[in-house]
């Protein structure tokens, strides 16, 4: 099947809506079999089998399967799925992809029932990446601030200290490589940019700003060069990572020895000390020498870290609307989101803040998010991770390339593809 434009998506929604709005929408079931679209492994388990049970326990008659996406090629994937006569009922989406298919007409208007799945309670930076023209589309899911995990012993036996500041953060990623050959003192596959922004936003640069209604791509400014130089620097002097390798499971290098430190969202804690034999195994032998902090700024305090986490929706076309709302009122329930706050995920309410316990990695949560931003707020903003620029931009530049030659050509694409 040809995938469709966001544009062409778009207009398959209207259509859709309008049609349904105009002839009269067929009588909905008060029964049906439910599909729930989750992306990637970071909702647990037991999260899924509370979901699944309570549904069908408060819905007689009815069924709820759960079908796991992966995050490399999502966007287009939705793009054609959602606008589909077999569309799934309630998509998990990435909150920096929301508003791609709220502008579209993708997802169901869930303004009036805001309230009924928490209201002013909900992480208000996700409502706002979930809504759009004024109308509320897609809840938050979950958050989770990036964090620097290490190990203990490492650090202790290169007589370094946690850093305070970037500077010292690169300079302990860089003398760790330089006393442990072959090992990265600071993981970093070349196609991770999300953890980038920190030293672009650190150094007072942006990614793309939007005044008098046009955008303009930031990474090519003065604060950002200089922040991104920081980065080439610690891409190729502390880490060894594949140039072109991905962030996916980045537990293996570090569970397999050839990593001292790396960044990740706050939740890579449980899949570090996952069990050894597990799908994707762990090494829950390095618990008590598993170390966690936010990563530093440039004049001490916090950094400011990119806020991971996803919003989830429903969508437009599904079957069952009603049944959907159901759905989704189980995830946005505090006994749903408890267990996200338990396994290390920040819940999609401020008010079971506290169910992430009060732990190291709890303690280094609470201090990140507290300066976690998010991607620019363009509806075109999911094109632009989809179209490849980013990732490529960063293997470049973990190949050694030009700085800031490559950003110039990086703020071209973005400003043709956010203004187009």
């Amino acid at each position: 099947m040809r995938k469709l434009s966001f544009a062409a998506l778009g207009v398959v929604a209207a259509i859709a809506l309008a049609g349904c709005a105009g002839g009269g929408a067929p009588a909905e079931s008060e029964t049906g079999d439910i599909r729930v679209w989750l992306v990637g492994t970071d909702t647990p388990q037991d999260a899924r089998d509370y979901l699944k049970t309570t549904f069908e326990k408060e819905n007689p008659g009815s069924t709820l399967t759960i079908e796991e996406q992966a995050w490399p090629g999502l966007v287009d994937l939705l793009t054609t799925n959602l606008s589909g006569s077999d569309s799934p009922d309630v998509v998990e989406v990435g909150n920096t992809q929301a508003a791609a298919f709220t502008s579209a007409g993708a997802f169901l208007d869930l303004t009036d029932d805001y309230e009924d799945l928490g209201g002013d309670d909900l992480l208000p930076g996700f409502v706002e990446a979930g809504s759009y023209d004024g109308k509320f589309y897609a809840a938050p899911l979950y958050s989770g601030a990036r964090l620097v995990f290490y190990k203990k012993d490492a650090l202790a036996a290169a007589g370094l200290e946690v850093p305070t500041t970037l500077d010292e953060y690169i300079s302990n990623g860089e003398t760790l490589a330089t006393k442990n050959p072959g090992k990265s003192g600071i993981w970093w596959p070349g196609q991770d940019w999300y953890n980038a922004l920190p030293y672009i936003w650190e150094n007072g640069g942006d990614i793309a700003t939007f005044k008098d209604g046009e955008w303009t791509a930031g990474f090519s400014s003065e604060g950002s060069i200089k922040g991104l130089e920081q980065v080439q620097e610690v891409m190729i002097k502390a880490s060894k990572a594949a140039k072109d390798g991905k962030e996916d499971n980045p537990q293996v290098d570090f569970c397999e020895g050839k990593s001292i430190q790396l960044s990740a969202p706050s939740w890579v804690k449980w899949s570090i000390l996952a069990p050894a034999d597990a799908e994707a195994p762990g090494c829950p032998d390095q618990e008590k020498n598993l170390g966690v902090y936010a990563l530093p700024g440039v004049d001490g305090g916090a950094a400011q870290v990119f806020a991971g986490g996803s919003n989830i929706a429903v969508s437009a076309k599904s079957a069952h609307p009603t049944l959907a709302k159901k759905a989704l009122a189980i995830i946005l329930s505090d006994e749903f989101q408890t267990i996200y706050g338990k396994g290390g995920l920040v819940p999609a309410k401020l008010s079971l803040a506290d169910t992430l316990g009060t732990d190291e990695v709890a303690q280094a949560i609470s201090a990140a998010a507290g300066n976690a931003r998010l991607t620019p707020a363009s509806p075109k903003w999911a094109e632009v991770e989809a179209s490849g620029v980013l990732t490529d931009f960063f293997v470049q530049i973990a190949q050694g390339g030009d700085v800031k030659e490559l950003a110039e050509g990086l703020d071209k694409s973005i400003n043709e593809i956010l203004n187009g």
